[in-house]
């Protein structure tokens, strides 16, 4: 029987369809369904009801490129689904305990100063009161960067130089993640995004815009690595060894004088802007790790020059 590996996503854009083809070009079924699809049965064989598997057997292996916005009542129950498909003994890509470690920015930050890796100064307070207190300790020493503690592509960053900068505790639902701005050169600002699967980089790319926030769909600009940087790959292997990704984009930014910090490591990373130019296919990576960890040998070689071969998706 061939082996069926469970896609979860919630649509059906360019790099999902990449990732799927190049599972399938390696002799595997595929069955791509939402996370939101898949319930818990305790009549089934399995305890699951999973979309494709009605018979009540499991999937091999699971890759998981998205779990949806919901309430904190589905977000909990599908995040339950991963745990109970790990507890099973099926592959999960990546696990429910690495998608929550990054997911929430604090514990992100936590696991890498643990690890003893380079990542800005960080306060993660709930209630206004409390983050002026941070404000009014912290930011003669420096401006301050608020994130929404969930949130992804830049949206919702804003910098904080006094108390007058803070939001109201319903702007961003009382919790104020602050972390230390990071001092750099600048217009134009750089920063990193490197791609990690399997223990090993796949790609890395820089970054460059006229803004701070350096996202690629905010307008900057992605530009290749010449060249091997074997201080960011380092840093990147060890910030998703940290939070226990299978596969993760890290994003590292450089200060003013060189000194690297890892700002964040993504579980469910979208890689079209790194793939423009990047000199394998990144879905294909995935795709070759993914069955390999299934198999338990070695699967077909990368493939060459697939930005061409992908097309040109939007960048993000």
């Amino acid at each position: 029987m061939a082996t069926r590996i469970l896609v979860l996503n919630d649509n059906s854009g360019a790099q999902s369809r990449s990732v799927v083809a190049a599972i399938q070009r390696r002799g595997c079924e595929t069955v791509t369904a939402s996370l939101s699809a898949v319930g818990f049965d305790t009549e089934s064989p399995s305890g699951l009801a999973i979309p494709g598997f009605e018979d009540g057997s499991l999937p091999d292996a699971v890759l998981v490129r998205s779990i949806s916005a919901g309430s904190f009542e589905a977000i909990t129950r599908r995040l339950g689904v991963l745990h109970a498909l790990g507890s099973l003994g099926v592959p999960v890509w990546n696990p429910a305990k690495a998608i929550e470690n990054c997911v929430d920015k604090s514990t992100t930050t936590f696991l890498l100063h643990q690890a003893g890796l380079p990542t800005p100064v960080t306060f993660a307070v709930e209630g206004l009161a409390a983050a002026q207190a941070v404000v009014t300790r912290e930011a003669a020493s420096g401006p301050l960067v608020l994130k929404p503690l969930f949130g992804a592509q830049g949206r919702g960053i804003r910098l904080i130089r006094d108390m007058a900068d803070l939001p109201g505790e319903e702007e961003i639902n009382g919790v104020y993640y602050l972390q230390r701005y990071v001092a750099r050169a600048g217009p134009p600002f750089r920063d990193y995004r490197v791609f990690v699967c399997a223990g090993r980089v796949v790609a890395m790319m820089a970054r460059r815009g006229e803004d701070w926030i350096t996202n690629v769909n905010r307008g900057a600009t992605p530009e290749h690595i010449a060249g091997a940087d074997t201080e960011l790959e380092a840093l990147a292997l060890a910030s998703a060894a940290a939070v226990g990704t299978a596969f993760a984009g890290v994003d590292i930014v450089a200060d003013a004088d060189g000194r690297h910090f890892v700002l964040e490591v993504n579980s469910m990373p979208a890689w079209s802007g790194l793939q423009s130019v990047a000199q394998v296919s990144i879905a294909d990576a995935i795709a070759a790790a993914l069955v390999e960890a299934v198999h338990g040998r070695p699967t077909l070689t990368l493939v060459e020059n697939a930005p061409a071969a992908e097309g040109a998706a939007v960048p993000i």
